[in-house]
């Protein structure tokens, strides 16, 4: 059996893969998400390709093989699937799953996962809005390309599909101001030269609506649907 390390990195690659559209990924790339050294990761790195679990070429990283792109999206699905169970069952907020379901993914049973996945009715979506892989390892029909929230023009309507930094603090910051999975709203500003996009959100009525000022970087964690 993989050990937890193999399977977080092999998670870790292919988010990173899907997110950049590439299917090399580099160490600086994986030692940014797990938080660990260039040379732990390389020499991680060294062992998954060992394990044929990726091709690992020097100094331009890994690219997953077919065996670690299926472990890797069988991780993701498992991740994903128990966030929503937390905020579906148990009423957890979006900001207290990730740190939960990274813990709870190396211990459930594959049984238990398709019990999970049934229960809940089968969602495509997690909490965060992310695509949940099928048991067969493809990702569920229907999802379509999001637009980046900082990409988008002056004027521009939107809905929000998708966080993609799932960091407590940023989730929290969005519920504080509004910022939910279906709000629609229109993009009152994009700065360029401020780097600043603000984005107003519809209320009940005109005069209830609301706005944030969000910072390029954070408007480009935004995935949103153009209206």
């Amino acid at each position: 059996m993989p050990s937890l390390t193999v399977e977080n990195y092999l998670k870790a690659i292919l988010q990173i893969g899907v997110r950049e559209g590439n299917e090399w990924v580099s160490a600086g790339q994986v030692s940014a998400a797990l938080g660990v050294s260039p040379g732990t990761v390389t020499s991680m790195h060294q062992t998954l390709g060992e394990a044929d679990l990726v091709e690992y070429r020097p100094y331009e990283g890994v690219c997953l093989s077919e065996a670690g792109r299926k472990l890797g999206m069988r991780m993701l699905r498992r991740h994903r699937l128990i966030e929503q169970f937390l905020v579906q069952t148990l009423g957890l907020s979006w900001d207290q799953v990730h740190e939960e379901a990274e813990h709870m993914e190396h211990a459930v049973s594959d049984d238990l996962v398709e019990r999970i996945d049934e229960f809940l009715g089968r969602p495509d979506f997690d909490p965060h809005g992310d695509p949940i892989p099928t048991a067969e390892g493809d990702w569920p029909d229907g999802v379509a390309d999001a637009t980046n929230l900082a990409s988008c023009p002056t004027g521009a309507r939107v809905r929000i599909a998708r966080v993609t930094d799932q960091r407590a603090e940023f989730l929290k910051f969005l519920t504080q101001n509004g910022v939910a999975l279906g709000v629609e709203g229109r993009v009152v500003s994009n700065n360029l030269e401020a780097g600043t996009v603000t984005l107003e959100m519809d209320g009940p009525g005109e005069s209830d609506n609301t706005s944030v000022l969000l910072g390029e970087q954070a408007a480009s964690r935004l995935l949103v649907d153009r209206l």
